[in-house]
Formats: structure tokens, sequence, C-alpha cells
């Protein structure tokens, strides 16, 4: 397995897709850069491809080793979201498979629970908590960017503790 020094954390969405870009080298998380992939297209067709387009994007600019994403959750009363965001989160996997970049998946309330220690947090603990193990001087905005560096933050500490990492 390559040694994983640049994670992507994406927040699929059809109007808006968060993305964070970690860097591990130093032995703890650095955030290079953030923000979101929209989409004003008023087809499903057009919104994946803009959607594909942008992680394509920040794929090939930041190269990283592993893009990490939620896991697929649907409430069983709203099956058609799941259905909706499949479309998403597969574009986000081909442009990750085109650039030979393993993807990884964690359930929302294993990134909540590794970020805040409650599998319930609610958004603005969320932002709170990037803001902090990062280190960063503003709040993440929106919420869309800090759950997608939270579920970039997930993975780096995943790996910390199966391999014993430095912190």
């Amino acid at each position: 397995m390559k040694e994983e020094k640049i994670i992507l954390g994406v927040d699929p969405g059809l109007h808006t897709t968060g993305y964070g870009v970690i860097d591990i080298s130093s032995g703890r998380a650095r955030l290079l850069e953030a923000g979101v992939v929209h989409s004003s297209s008023k087809t499903l067709s057009g919104r994946i491809k803009d959607i594909y387009d942008g992680i394509a994007e920040v794929v090939q600019t930041f190269h990283p080793d592993v893009l990490v994403l939620e896991q697929l959750y649907s409430h069983y009363k709203r099956p058609i979201t799941a259905i909706l965001m499949g479309h998403a989160r597969g574009v986000i996997c081909l442009a990750a498979e085109q650039a030979g970049i393993s993807v990884v998946s964690y359930a929302a309330t294993k990134i909540k629970k590794t970020m805040t220690g409650s599998g319930r947090a609610p958004k603005d603990q969320m932002q709170r908590a990037v803001q902090f193990e990062l280190r960063l001087s503003q709040l993440p905005e929106p919420p869309d960017v800090a759950d997608a560096i939270a579920i970039a933050f997930c993975h780096y500490a995943e790996a910390r503790q199966t391999f014993k990492l430095n912190p």
C-alpha cells in the first residue's frame, strides 16, 4: 500500500459539493485547500458533469493519495435522496479511479465521533471542531467545506490509530 501523504475529503451534494485537501507529511494534519464545487445546472446530467469536472480539477491540482467520502445514508422516508446522492458519489469515484486514487468511506456517525466525541454532533459543532483540530484562524464555511475537511481528518485519525503514527 502506498503511503498516504495528501488526503482529499469530499462531501457530495448535487448543488454544492464541499472538498478539503489535507497534507499529513509533517506528521500532523495541515489544510492545503478547501472549497466548494457549485452547480447551477437545471438538469441532473449537468449537475453531475459539474461535480465530476470540479473534483477532477482538484485531483489534478493536488494529486491526492486517497479520496475519502461519507458513506451513503438515507432516511427510510427519503429513499430518492439516496438515489440522487448516488449519482454524485458515482462521478466522484470515477474521477478518483481515472486518476488511480483509492477511495475510502466512513459513516457520518464515525466522522462526527472522531471530530467531536459524539456521533450526533450538529453542523456548528463540527465546524468548530474542524477549526480547532486544524488550527484554522476562521470557522470553515460553508458547512459542506467543514464536513469535507472532517471526512479527510477522520481518515488521518484512523490511519494514525491503526498504524500508531505520531500525533
